[in-house]
């Protein structure tokens, strides 16, 4: 039994007790890893979560840009003072409806479309794929390149694409069908994949190409997956038609 009252020595008055429970520098430390490891699993588990919401949890969000997006999109297509295309140089003066808006992006392996932006900056791309403004623009000699994030709504699944596989845009007078012949994973800093000839910057392009890029591995950043595909039809959009005459290879 440990005595808890405290008892005359010649040190003065001393307990038992409190001797037993005193810290020590052994005690301290284990107190202070403890510590430490209980914020760390904290801290991992707030970075898990956002990173989970990044993921899975703005769906709701990308669903509802996509929307505003295409009614944008539709509108901007069904005004006659709208230039016909994206390539078309835009006029001084205050943007009009849309000008921001380069076309729709058809994967039908996956069963998905978006509009897509002009610009690849954080606020151009946090619910919609964006157009690299330095590349070409759809169906041009050159290289279309559109950037997207890796998260379910978007360009979650890129990795799956496999050569042949078709990738469509729809702008406002034409359909452009293209093939994809190249699946790449590069280092961040690799901005080459959407040169003009990807991989060849000083290269004179000869070939219409459409180049994707997302985040790899998922969930992380330090790598860049890279889709290239070429031209392979161009055909009329034609609002008369069902579909506004959108090829057969686009339908999922």
């Amino acid at each position: 039994m440990v005595k808890l009252r405290p008892e005359q020595t010649d040190e003065g008055y001393k307990s038992v007790y409190s001797e037993l429970t005193r810290p020590t520098v052994g005690s301290r430390i284990r107190a202070g890893i403890r510590t430490s490891g209980e914020l760390m699993i904290t801290f991992g588990l707030v970075v898990l979560l956002f990173a989970g919401y990044q993921v899975f949890g703005n769906s709701a969000a990308v669903d509802s840009e996509q929307d505003s997006l295409t009614q944008e999109l539709d509108e901007a297509w069904a005004d006659p003072t709208v230039a016909p295309t994206a390539s078309t140089p835009a006029k001084q003066g205050p943007a009009a409806p849309g000008a921001n808006l380069v076309g729709r992006l058809y994967i039908p392996k996956f069963d998905k479309k978006w509009v897509v932006v002009d610009g690849v900056q954080p606020d151009d791309i946090r619910y919609a794929p964006g157009h690299y403004p330095e590349t070409a623009k759809p169906g041009q000699i050159g290289n279309f390149s559109v950037a997207g994030h890796r998260v379910r709504k978007i360009f979650w699944r890129l990795d799956e694409m496999e050569d042949g596989d078709v990738i469509g845009v729809e702008t406002r007078d034409k359909w452009y069908v293209y093939h994809v012949y190249q699946q790449e994973i590069v280092k961040p800093n690799q901005v080459e994949v959407v040169a003009a000839v990807p991989g060849k910057p000083k290269a004179k392009p000869t070939k219409a190409l459409l180049t994707l890029t997302t985040c790899n591995p998922k969930f992380n950043n330090y790598e860049r997956l890279i889709i290239h595909a070429e031209l392979v039809k161009t055909v009329p959009r034609n609002q008369a038609l069902p579909d506004a005459g959108m090829p057969a290879e686009m339908k999922a």
